[in-house]
């Protein structure tokens, strides 16, 4: 598959270990957090508990994902109260389309704003019909926009493969940053860019000030999402630079979909791996 400047995978792939080796040190105000999806199993079991877990391993953010709208507001307090006692904050919520729609964007309100959220993120749009429906996907988003605005608050965007797959020689991510206001969060998840044969750099640099959350999710072209973070081909101290230099990140989030330890183990490897890389 090609890449964005027409390069092949596997050239890219190359290119991306050399560039990283000029990187120098991270700012340390830009939090890194994790995207709850990494403990799902854990998270459905004990969402307190893991909490705990995660800010003992030395977590600064959290994200959660979907199933939150389906709280209570009460039990929203309860996590934010225990938030608040461990020192980590929620900067945004993973949604489906259902915390946009015009009777489910109040409650999704209500929700993060208890929780401390500014970003209500629409993780996916599934898969539209055409060049046409990912317009009608960038005018929700902007609808969503202009209603959170004024609480000061923005909406954003979640890629996945497909919105780095061109249909009709356009991108579906590039329709989305086209046809939204700058205000719209372009939440950026490196592996499955990478997997879809774009260059994240790239794109990073294309939209400046608008990738202000990044998922840290690294992939292999053999293990696919199974590796931690660090241990596939990302290009992740070529990634930080472009972000800290105008891509306007405002906080990092490590993901992982699997790997060979339990989830619990596999975040707190990933943290670790973390402070390797970002020295």
């Amino acid at each position: 598959m090609m890449s964005d400047h027409g390069v092949s995978r596997r050239s890219f792939l190359a290119a991306s270990g050399v560039a990283g080796l000029a990187f120098g040190a991270t700012p340390a105000t830009i939090p890194v957090g994790l995207e709850l999806y990494s403990v799902r199993d854990e998270l459905a079991k004990d969402t307190m508990a893991t909490l705990r877990a995660v800010a003992r391993d030395g977590y600064q953010v959290v994200e959660f994902y979907a199933p939150y709208f389906a709280w209570t507001s009460d039990y929203a307090k309860q996590v934010r109260k225990l938030m608040d006692s461990l020192g980590i904050r929620c900067n945004s919520t993973h949604n489906g389309g259902d915390s946009l729609a015009p009777e489910g964007i109040g409650k999704a309100i209500e929700l993060n704003q208890i929780l401390g959220s500014k970003y209500i993120v629409w993780a996916s749009a599934g898969k539209p019909n055409g060049l046409d429906g990912w317009k009608a996907v960038a005018a929700k988003l902007t609808e969503a926009a202009a209603k959170l605005k004024p609480l000061g608050m923005a909406t954003g965007y979640h890629n996945h493969q497909l919105e780095f797959t061109p249909i009709e020689g356009k991108r579906p991510i590039e329709v989305i940053a086209a046809n939204t206001p700058a205000d719209v969060m372009l939440q950026l998840d490196v592996g499955t860019c990478i997997e879809a044969g774009s260059d994240p750099v790239a794109w990073i640099r294309a939209s400046p000030g608008r990738i202000r959350c990044i998922h840290c999710k690294d992939w292999s072209p053999d293990k696919g999402y199974q590796v931690l973070f660090g241990e596939g081909v990302a290009p992740w101290p070529a990634i930080f630079q472009a972000a800290e230099n105008g891509g306007g990140i405002e906080y990092y989030l490590i993901e992982q979909e699997g790997s060979r330890f339990p989830s619990l183990e596999g975040v707190e490897r990933c943290l670790a791996n973390w402070k390797k890389v970002k020295v």
